[in-house]
């Protein structure tokens, strides 16, 4: 029901007169990139989280998480579309965080969810006044407004075989160059996509989202690694999933 309310949102409200949070949003996510920076832990193309560090900092992420909750959909729709998909992309993995250390410790993300529900559609914080869900940010806002097939590799689950968190906050200034970074960067990753004798082994990622890519799975890989292709159109398998936490070694 939330998920329909918000879609009727993104297409029905009328145009509101500007509004001054507008203006003073802090479109360079600099709390956010400061936190990252720290918690964040690279590895080729990979990477993992001190989520320990994150529990020790956590008045950092409640104050950026607090900056998100108090923007107004008036005010977001005054973002531009780079903004926009900045914002959300941004509320999503900032939230994921929360959504951990909440939970802290943990084996894997799911252990944040329940009998009843997923942890994904829980709806533990607030969104342009609304309660709101990890669900709700990515497929009822981002996929929903943002034709953009390139946000599967930059939201993350928390979860080792997501694509990596990066260390920093995406941008509408860089933005696309922050989008083609984080799936050039993904389909390095030979634990989750690789190509084995003529068959194609990719992230359940390009599975469960098939869809998302009008031009086919394999054309959009294509762009990136063209040394899968090169003798040809390869046959399509997938990796198996791991659901553990992203968690650095301590």
């Amino acid at each position: 029901m939330r998920i329909l309310l918000f879609l009727l949102l993104a297409v029905s409200l009328p145009a509101v007169t500007f509004s001054s949070q507008a203006e003073t949003f802090d479109h360079s996510h600099s709390d956010f990139t400061a936190l990252l920076e720290d918690v964040v832990v690279a590895n080729n193309f990979q990477s993992r989280v001190r989520y320990s560090e994150v529990v020790s900092r956590r008045d950092e992420l409640d104050g950026y998480l607090g900056h998100l909750a108090g923007v107004s959909r008036a005010s977001f729709d005054k973002f531009s579309p780079d903004q926009q998909l900045s914002f959300l992309i941004n509320t999503y993995n900032a939230y994921q965080l929360k959504q951990v250390i909440d939970h802290y410790p943990i084996e894997s993300i799911k252990d944040a969810g329940s009998f009843f529900s997923s942890p994904w559609s829980k709806e533990f914080f607030t969104l342009f006044g609304e309660p709101a869900s990890l669900d709700l940010v990515e497929h009822g806002l981002i996929r929903t407004l943002f034709k953009e097939p390139r946000i599967h590799f930059a939201v993350n689950c928390a979860s080792i075989s997501c694509p990596p968190l990066m260390a920093e906050a995406f941008v509408a200034s860089d933005l696309n160059a922050q989008l083609e970074t984080a799936t050039f960067n993904f389909l390095k990753d030979a634990d989750a996509n690789r190509l084995e004798g003529d068959t194609l082994y990719l992230s359940k990622i390009f599975d469960w989202y098939s869809g998302d890519f009008p031009q086919g799975v394999i054309p959009f890989v294509s762009k990136y690694r063209p040394d899968w292709v090169h003798n040809g159109e390869p046959k399509l398998d997938y990796t198996e999933y791991d659901w553990r936490l992203n968690q650095a070694t301590e």
